[in-house]
Formats: C-alpha cells, sequence, structure tokens
C-alpha cells in the first residue's frame, strides 16, 4: 500500500436482537424434525422469528399455537417450500431434492479466471479483503492448536466446501500435515486438484521449500452426505474444520443442518476448532425491513428475500443472493441461536462470533503486512495511473473525511469503497471448539457444555 494508514467505514445498519430465550427451542427442534422429510426437506418451522425490540407483533414460538395454525396458513407454508421467486418476478418450482444442485451448477459454471482478469473485478478488494480476514482466522486458530501440541506433531484438516481451493496456499503456510478436500460441485473441485498439483510441482522444484501436505478428495453435498465414511482413514483425527462462505446453504432444512455440523464435529479432536464465515442473518433482515422490501443492494449486491422478513422460519428462509461476478444462487438465513443448540448435541462449544469489520478492527495491527501484500485495500487518492473501481458519487466519501479530519494533504489510505463496504459487512465469523465427552449406558455422547 501507499500508506501505513488503512481505513474501513463502519457506516453499517443497525443490528437487530437475535432470540435470546430458546427455552422453546428443543421443543421446536423436535416438532421441525418431526415434520422433515429428509428427501423434500420441507420444514414447517415458519412461526418462530427473530425477535426485535424495535419491530412490534414478533411472537416466541409456542407448540399449542402450530397445533392450531389454520389450513388455510399451513397452505401458504406448502406454496412457500414448493416454490420460489426469481429475481425478476418469475415463479420456479423447488426441486424435490432442494436447491443442492441449483447451488453446485451455478459454482460448476462460474469460470477461473487468472490473476489478471481476477484484478480487473470491480469487487477485487473487497475478495482480497475477504482473502486476508480468511488469512488471518486460519492463521489465528493453527497457531492456538500448535500451542497446545508437541513440537512437529500432525496437523490434520478438513476443508468443508473448498471450492476451487482457494485456501490451499494458506494450508501450506500454516505448515499442516494432512488436508481433507470436500465440494459439492464437482468442477470446482477438479480445479482444486489442478491448483494443489501445480503447488506441489513448484514445491519438488524449490529443494529449499520442505514438504508439503498430503491430501485427500471428497464430492459430495456436506448437508447430506456422511463425510467420514468416505474418508481414507475413518478412523482419522482432526484438529481444524473450516466452512468458508458456504455453511449457510445446510440451513435449508433441519436434517442437513444437523448433518454438516455432525461432518464438522465427529472426527475433530477435543480441543480441536471450527471454524467458519457466514452472512449475518440479522443484518440480512434488518436491512430488509430498513428498506420496507423484500429487495435491497446497490451496485455490487442484491438480496432478495423469498420468505416473510417479519417471520422467518428456523430452517428453508431463502434468498437469493447476487455478488457481482462470484455468487447467483439461493441461499438461506442461519439462526444463529438454533446453531449454537444444533452444536451442543454434537459437542461443539461456541466460542465467538464476530463482524468482519470488528475482527479487521482488532487483528488490523497484526495483519497490516498481509493487508499490503494481499492488496486488500484500495489506494484513496488513487495513484497517477490508477482509476478508483467505485462509481457511485457517494462512494469515497468516508475516505475524503477521514483525510478531512487528518488536516494532511499528502496522505494516502487504504479503504473499500462504500458499495463494497456494505457488501462486505454482511459478514460475520464464527468459532466453536470440541470438547471432551464421556458416554451414557446406551453408548451415546453426553457433553459437558
Amino acid at each position: 500500500m501507499a500508506s501505513s494508514e488503512a481505513l474501513i467505514s463502519q457506516e453499517t445498519v443497525e443490528d437487530y436482537n437475535e432470540i435470546e430465550n430458546t427455552d422453546d427451542l428443543e421443543k421446536t427442534l423436535v416438532l421441525a424434525a418431526q415434520d422433515a422429510d429428509a428427501r423434500s426437506n420441507e420444514i414447517q418451522t415458519e412461526n418462530l422469528s427473530y425477535k426485535s425490540e424495535e419491530i412490534e407483533g414478533n411472537s416466541q414460538y409456542e407448540e399449542a399455537e402450530t397445533k392450531r395454525m389454520p389450513q388455510k396458513r399451513k397452505r401458504e407454508q406448502e406454496e412457500v417450500t414448493k416454490h420460489f421467486k426469481t429475481n425478476d418476478g418469475g415463479v420456479v418450482n423447488k426441486p424435490a431434492e432442494g436447491y443442492a444442485k441449483v447451488v453446485a451448477t451455478h459454482y460448476n459454471q462460474l469460470e477461473e479466471k487468472g490473476l489478471d482478469e481476477r484484478s480487473k473485478s470491480r469487487i477485487v478488494y473487497m475478495r482480497n479483503f475477504h482473502n486476508w480476514i480468511k488469512s488471518m482466522l486460519i492463521n489465528e486458530y493453527l497457531t492456538k492448536i500448535k500451542e497446545g501440541k508437541k513440537h512437529n506433531a500432525p496437523i490434520r484438516v478438513l476443508d468443508m466446501c473448498c471450492g476451487k481451493g482457494g485456501d490451499l496456499l494458506k494450508w501450506r503456510k500454516g505448515n499442516i500435515t494432512h488436508l481433507i478436500c470436500s465440494d459439492i460441485a464437482s468442477v470446482s473441485l477438479d480445479q482444486c486438484k489442478s491448483r494443489y498439483n501445480d503447488m506441489k510441482n513448484r514445491n519438488s522444484r524449490d529443494r529449499n521449500s520442505g514438504n508439503i501436505y498430503s491430501i485427500e478428495y471428497i464430492a459430495g453435498d456436506c448437508s447430506r452426505v456422511r463425510l467420514r465414511e468416505k474418508y481414507s482413514d475413518p478412523s482419522m483425527k482432526l484438529d481444524l474444520v473450516s466452512c468458508q462462505f458456504a455453511f449457510h446453504y445446510s440451513f435449508e432444512s433441519l436434517p442437513q443442518a444437523e448433518c454438516m455440523i455432525r461432518n464438522a464435529s465427529e472426527c475433530l479432536q477435543p480441543g480441536g476448532f471450527f471454524i467458519g464465515t457466514i452472512p449475518d442473518a440479522n443484518d440480512l433482515i434488518a436491512r430488509a425491513r430498513r428498506a420496507n422490501s423484500s429487495t435491497f443492494g446497490n451496485d455490487v449486491y442484491k438480496v432478495h428475500f423469498d420468505c416473510d422478513v417479519n417471520k422467518p422460519p428456523l430452517f428453508g428462509a431463502k434468498y437469493n443472493f447476487h455478488l457481482d461476478g462470484v455468487v447467483d444462487c439461493p441461499e438461506f438465513l442461519v439462526h444463529f441461536s438454533t446453531l449454537i443448540k444444533l452444536a451442543r448435541k454434537y459437542g461443539l462449544k461456541f466460542v465467538k462470533k464476530e463482524k468482519f469489520y470488528d475482527y479487521y478492527e482488532r487483528m488490523k495491527i497484526d495483519g497490516k503486512q498481509l493487508l499490503s501484500n494481499m492488496k486488500s485495500l484500495e489506494t484513496y487518492p488513487p495513484n497517477e495511473t490508477a482509476t478508483l473501481l467505485g462509481t457511485d458519487p457517494d462512494d469515497y466519501a468516508h475516505a475524503e473525511e477521514f483525510l478531512r479530519n487528518e488536516e494532511r494533504k499528502d496522505v494516502k489510505i487504504g479503504t473499500l469503497s462504500k458499495s463494497e463496504w456494505e457488501a462486505s459487512s454482511l459478514y460475520m465469523l464464527f468459532v466453536f471448539e470440541k470438547v471432551k465427552n464421556t458416554w451414557n449406558t446406551d453408548g451415546t455422547p453426553i457433553y459437558d457444555i
């Protein structure tokens, strides 16, 4: 970067409170499980809403209410689960197997672009910034794991929903021993294999580079397939499970969410971590309510809700998400209180969740050099030969205000355009830790969480 200063605008919408009182949540999940069909994934739980102190009319889920739900309301819910609206207003039948193939097809059809082409993207700095977030998060928890191990002890990692292998180099720099890559998109997984082979070939030509981790690949839907059965060694113990920008797809239904969490937890050693990044459901709901519309966004991203934003269901709260040149497919809200409850069932203790901008503020000093190396922020004012990527007149108003407050004319800062930041600030990271267990007389594990 041209300057040691870095600026991120924190103009985000006001968060809405999550449901903190989850005393009835276990009953809710039981009812949801009873109604769930693992094949059709049509979950009837729309009556549990996201609680907000500022939005009136939101009531907690009550079992009796569901039993008395009018037939008309049931028919309406059935229609919601069988159909969805596209961004242009068209109606498309929901696939009987859910949206897994829709998502897989989208990612399979994404073209593999070289560095030159990716650098021309409207959101290149935001993508680099997100890559920095992942790098810092992965390094942070690999470091914690190594601190609890003997020197040179093996470190094994599962990269769930690995995509094209965008984190392969991060695992290389983390000096892990073995990596399991799993993804629903077979074309993406093939590209991941090619990237690893290229990295391994470069590594073999460099005599001073040391050994590179071993790898195995699993093509399949992590929310429907038990991964352990496909491991080269099903008894393998993992130290870290990572799921970046993908876990939210599993909240299409309760069975899928449970399968995903079990895959994350099942082979994790006690003291191992499950880390990931997802859109913040509360922020998405808040923006829709503030816009008083099911559709909102800017020239970088667009969200169209296909569920009631005032009473979103626990599972299957669907929205269509478009991010310039990267994402254009259905996604699902992750009700985080529900996630914490489900994670406990599989021995995962909640550690933290953190918005991207908060994580940046906390880690920007330690990650200062990496921010520069990864070109994670756009230089403002631009250098003489550069052109700003933001096209909205207000895209750099926050940067100009910062410079005015600095009262210096020669300083350059790093930032994201306002449009990019509005998209980036939708995201959050999460961390869970696997705990030790004892055993019930029936052979089921008991976790002290």
